[in-house]
């Protein structure tokens, strides 16, 4: 099972077909994705489900309903534990961005992190899980996929956002603000915490 989120609304892509209540479902092969997005956005349904037979084709075939966007980002600690957070369109966000050129995914991530707070010296510790969500840009909606690490830094330098992203803030917070962050945040954060 795959979540692909629509806001903070989730696209379950499953299997398995359960009888409707908070949730409508669809199969994967004739969805009209673009209802689906419309549904999510201005009616109380709290997520939709797409079926398809096989589970091992699931997320390819979702990833076909639109164009993709690959991103890789980071959670990143200091030596005190802290996690590094960014503000931006009035949410809490872990740092991230698009691939550029040929660079590997894990280059795209340490990239991005460095660029959008000023934090040098990261190296990657593990792998986190991939998140999915659907945005629009230009009109057009997109599916951005972003492939997340786990990071660690012994920087104790100025933060600062990267003003053309418009990061507005750039803060460590320990396990009580990270707490408080994530209430205003991304259910795709939220996973990842």
């Amino acid at each position: 099972m795959y979540k692909v989120f629509v806001g903070d609304k989730p696209i379950i892509l499953t299997t398995k077909i359960e009888q409707e209540t908070y949730f409508k479902n669809y199969l994967l092969d004739t969805v009209n994705i673009g209802k689906v997005i419309k549904e999510l956005n201005k009616t109380p349904l709290e997520e939709v489900r797409l079926i398809h037979k096989n589970k091992d084709k699931l997320l390819k075939k979702f990833l076909k309903t639109l164009p993709n966007v690959v991103a890789g980002g980071g959670k990143v600690y200091n030596e005190n534990n802290d996690i590094l957070f960014i503000y931006r369109n009035d949410k809490w966000d872990l740092p991230k961005g698009k691939v550029e050129g040929n660079e590997t995914i894990e280059k795209t991530a340490i990239r991005e992190v460095s660029e959008e707070t000023g934090v040098s010296g990261l190296e990657i510790t593990k792998p986190l899980d991939t998140t999915y969500h659907i945005f629009k840009r230009n009109g057009k909606y997109k599916i951005k996929i972003t492939y997340w690490f786990e990071m660690k830094t012994s920087f104790n330098g100025n933060l600062y956002g990267q003003e053309e992203e418009g990061i507005t803030e750039v803060k460590w917070l320990n396990k009580n603000q990270t707490e408080k962050a994530l209430m205003n945040s991304y259910s795709n954060i939220k996973l990842l915490i």
